[in-house]
């Protein structure tokens, strides 16, 4: 049985809980995590959708977006708790509102090309223009 990991809000209205079966975790620079987390970039773990469930508050849920992909605020303090995509079958989950240590890390820098000129990326990550994704596919 799969360890499950707790999750929650600034203000702690919404709490959620997860498996710790995360498929990828890495930190995206595009501007619109740049702008749902005020921050340079957003640290995120990729998990399929069934394996998170909002335990406390979901009357404070915020859904900006629609069923295939949208992110989920506390609609009280407005921390962004997930974002749903790949055509509402994952979440990415905003590692930052992890109460409990997951196993998994980052594994890259997603986005660059579009990263705050103001910020440096010190760590030795590889880094992608754009997804993951299709940068393995134009090497392939």
């Amino acid at each position: 049985m799969a360890r499950k990991l707790a999750g929650k809000c600034l203000c702690g209205a919404l709490q959620y809980a997860v498996t710790d079966e995360f498929s990828y975790a890495a930190n995206c620079h595009c501007s619109n995590c740049r702008r749902t987390t005020g921050s340079a970039f957003k640290p995120f773990a990729g998990i399929e959708r069934n394996k998170l469930v909002l335990t406390e508050g979901e009357d404070n849920l915020l859904i900006l977006g629609d069923q295939s992909g949208h992110d989920a605020h506390c609609g009280l303090c407005g921390s962004l708790l997930y974002s749903l995509v790949r055509d509402g079958t994952f979440f990415h989950v905003a590692m930052g509102t992890l109460v409990d240590e997951p196993s998994i890390r980052p594994s890259a820098h997603i986005f660059v090309g579009s990263k705050a000129s103001w910020f440096t990326i010190t760590d030795e990550l590889p880094q992608y223009e754009e997804h993951v994704v299709a940068a393995r596919a134009v090497d392939e």
